[in-house]
């Protein structure tokens, strides 16, 4: 099995880019020291601050669990490495009266109280009318009262304000069903939603996406900064130009666009930053056993608190303890920025994190924080406007360039790690020869 040409390139080391160059035996460019991307673990010593494996494990995008995804896909994943099998736990959390739900919140309405559980119910039970965006469509999927309550306070932080302009996307996360509402208002429901259960390697992502590279052509160190078309040519931060026929493109479809140079008609769609703040502390006394909590208002802006060594104490540093005197944990934070927000600065990011560490104090979920560490996905979440064409026009006009987009980012559409690297295997094919 060889390659059909050299001349064709793989952009970006993530999973997608990675099963592309497995099943391709292209060459893959990436930008950062290691495989991975924003799917990638790292470790930092309490004591020490230092990158050690004896440290906490944190994450650069926040908690990135497998789920779902092709059977045969889970298959592959297990022969290169250990994986773990975990049952969704999530909540959603009202800090003002600390009160827990479970997730989803429509499901569960016996914990909001007999009269809100009635109101919410009869909003629900009316006639769907059509949406336009998505704070219309959470409002006509789950009536006023629980958009008021958590659904539209929390898109807010989730989407940083842009779910008032932006079309309905993924009903499949919160899915709506009346006969489930209704047992939920007097007894236990079952879980729903894409999430259910979920994968995860015993060793870490690192450990993953290493074995993953470890059969793949990477080449670190190159982070682009042009697609020269006329020219044939990648364009390298540091001046390097590699020639090439075609490109296999994991890159997010607007950077793609704009470092090709080119133009569609319509308005790009809108996308939103993230800043997760990894924090290694010492356990509260009201630390919750959710592995994510969904969080409509904060003092601070976030929007979502998870907690990796409730997944798994995996994630602790070597003989710390999840539970009982001394115990540790270890937390990931997100708050989200609108569009092409720059990265906040230093003294900004310092300010954060210490109201953060306070605020997670003064609810009983740590006591002290060990380790705080910020990460910046520039690109996390990808939405489209109301009717939109940029996604179909700028896939279109690279993919006339010799850019064909793969994966998430690169074809703007919200999917997890094993459909990612399902794609990144389907897009490498096409370049294999018998």
């Amino acid at each position: 099995m060889q390659a059909v040409t050299e001349k064709t390139l793989i952009l970006g080391a993530g999973v997608t880019g990675l099963a592309a160059g497995l099943a391709s035996g292209l060459p893959v460019l990436e930008a950062a020291s290691g495989p991975g991307g924003i799917c990638s673990s790292y470790y930092l010593r309490p004591d020490t601050g230092d990158q050690d494996r004896a440290g906490y494990r944190f994450e650069i995008g926040g908690g990135h669990w497998i789920f779902g995804g092709d059977p045969l896909v889970l298959r592959f994943l297990r022969r290169l490495t250990e994986m773990n099998r975990y049952r969704r736990r999530s909540s959603v959390y009202f800090a003002d009266c600390g009160l827990r739900v479970p997730y989803p919140l429509q499901n569960h309405l016996r914990h909001l109280g007999a009269d809100t559980a009635a109101r919410a119910l009869e909003e629900m039970a009316r006639p769907q009318r059509p949406a336009q965006t998505m704070l219309e469509w959470l409002e006509t999927s789950f009536g006023p009262t629980l958009t008021e309550r958590f659904f539209g306070p929390f898109h807010e932080l989730y989407t940083a304000g842009l779910h008032r302009r932006i079309a309905p996307q993924d009903p499949y996360k919160s899915p709506v069903n009346l006969s489930l509402a209704l047992r939920g208002a007097f007894t236990d429901a079952p879980p729903v939603g894409y999430n259910t259960e979920f994968v995860y390697p015993r060793r870490g992502l690192d450990e993953l996406t290493r074995r993953m590279a470890r059969d793949c052509r990477v080449e670190y160190g190159c982070r682009v900064s042009a697609l020269d078309l006329e020219a044939r040519e990648v364009v390298l931060e540091d001046g390097r130009r590699h020639p090439y026929r075609e490109i296999l493109s994991t890159l997010p479809l607007n950077r793609a666009l704009t470092m090709a140079g080119l133009t569609v008609a319509s308005p790009a769609d809108p996308h939103t930053a993230v800043l997760v703040l990894n924090i290694g502390a010492r356990r509260g006394a009201a630390c919750p056993d959710d592995h994510w909590l969904y969080v409509p208002r904060s003092d601070s802006g976030f929007h979502r608190v998870g907690f990796y060594s409730n997944v798994d104490p995996s994630f602790l540093p070597e003989g710390a303890s999840a539970g009982g005197p001394g115990a540790r944990v270890a937390i990931y934070v997100e708050r989200a920025f609108q569009g092409d927000a720059e990265r906040p600065e230093q003294a900004s990011l310092e300010r954060y994190q210490k109201r953060v560490v306070e605020e997670l104090t003064s609810w009983g979920f740590i006591d002290g924080a060990e380790v705080v560490h910020p990460t910046w996905i520039d690109v996390a979440y990808t939405w489209s406007w109301p009717g939109s064409p940029w996604r179909n026009q700028a896939l279109e006009a690279l993919e006339a360039a010799g850019v064909h987009q793969v994966g998430r980012y690169g074809r703007w559409v919200f999917q997890g790690i094993a459909d990612s690297i399902r794609d990144g295997f389907v897009a490498g094919s096409s370049w294999r020869e018998a």
